[in-house]
């Protein structure tokens, strides 16, 4: 068994999120998920299916991210694993709506930090392990730093 990082491509002004799921609809799934709960978010989809063809499932309704989370997908190379590559739009919009779909059965992270899946190898194929979004903590917030986060949810429309 071997254990790899794989640093994934956050797109530009945007986020990733990456999970497991169970069946080749998922990639069909998800496309509706996010269209019919955000429609202005532009994002592309990738699928890593685990049987048959064993081929990456790619929808969304941009290029750009389409070939995002295909590169990101084919970096992880593990079976049943889905990238999404979003803009427009923030992960926190469109998550409760993923973890409803029923073939979905963890989600990973949801990140615009750079982000590392931890993947192991056997002879079988690949799992992802985790991830490592960010960076470690580098202290306890004090008053200033409360005060900023409150103001940071009210400017982005998250408080009011």
């Amino acid at each position: 068994m071997e254990l790899k990082a794989i640093r994934l491509e956050v797109p530009e002004n945007g986020n990733v999120i990456v999970g497991h799921s169970h069946f080749i609809k998922t990639v069909e799934d998800l496309y509706e998920a996010i269209v019919n709960t955000v429609p202005q978010m532009k994002f592309g989809i990738a699928f890593n299916e685990a049987s048959g063809a064993c081929l990456i499932r790619v929808e969304g309704n941009d290029a750009d991210l389409k070939a995002s989370a295909t590169r990101n997908a084919q970096s992880i190379a593990a079976g049943h694993t889905f990238v999404i590559a979003l803009r427009d739009g923030y992960p926190i919009n469109v998550l409760s709506r993923i973890r409803e779909i029923p073939e979905v059965c963890t989600i990973f992270c949801a990140t615009a930090n750079p982000v590392e899946v931890i993947v192991t190898e056997t002879e079988q194929g690949r799992g992802v392990l985790g991830v490592i979004d960010g960076s470690s903590p580098k202290g306890v917030e004090a008053q200033a730093d409360v005060e900023w986060r409150h103001g940071l949810l009210r400017k982005i429309g998250y408080k009011r």
